[in-house]
């Protein structure tokens, strides 16, 4: 007759070796997703790192502007793909940064504080962008301080018609906690957007 606690305890390490198992499944299901469950292609950068907002017809009809916000507070301000410039069939030739009563190019913010920063409302002008038919004034669409404009974009234009979402940005714009929740509500996201725009 066998003894009933070696019974137990055989059926002890087995039911042991069943969790371990399980345990091993599950992590193995999350560390390594199913290839099926994975997206045909990997989000962007800018997907994983910014809420995308959109500010259609800023100002005047066609001038579409995004904001990608990052979780630090900084807003990456930019044209939308279906600004009226990129219409022009030879695109954008020319960016200048002197408008208002200074060339915004010329702005350098150093330190913690950002000294120097210069603070606008979201109608201020950032820049002037050219075509071979018009130019159209890009504004902050954000109120706070200006951080940074994109100035590789005086000699090299062309970026706003290959990747204005990316190396084609603006300018970065650092606004208050605040002025922030007060503009986000006339702000599309980009599920809106893309129905406005059907894009």
């Amino acid at each position: 007759m066998k003894d009933h606690s070696v019974d137990d305890a055989i059926n002890l390490e087995r039911e042991q070796e069943q969790e371990q198992e399980q345990e091993q499944d599950s992590l193995h299901r999350i560390l390594v997703p199913d290839v099926r469950d994975l997206p045909l292609t990997p989000p962007s950068a800018i997907e994983s790192n910014f809420v995308s907002y959109f500010a259609p017809d800023f100002t005047k009809p066609g001038h579409d502007q995004y904001v990608y916000r990052h979780a630090n507070g900084l807003c990456v301000i930019g044209l939308a793909r279906t600004h009226v410039a990129f219409k022009d069939t030879s695109g954008i030739t020319a960016v200048d940064f002197n408008v208002g009563k200074s060339d915004r190019s010329g702005i350098k913010v150093t330190g913690k504080r950002k000294k120097n920063a210069q603070h606008f409302e979201s109608n201020t002008a950032l820049c002037k962008v050219n075509t071979d038919d018009a130019s159209y004034i890009v504004r902050c669409c954000v109120k706070g301080s200006l951080l940074e404009v994109n100035d590789r974009l005086i000699k090299q234009p062309g970026l706003l018609n290959s990747s204005a979402d990316r190396e084609g940005y603006i300018a970065i714009i650092m606004p208050k906690p605040a002025d922030w929740l007060k503009v986000k509500g006339s702000l599309l996201g980009l599920e809106e957007y893309k129905k406005l725009r059907e894009c």
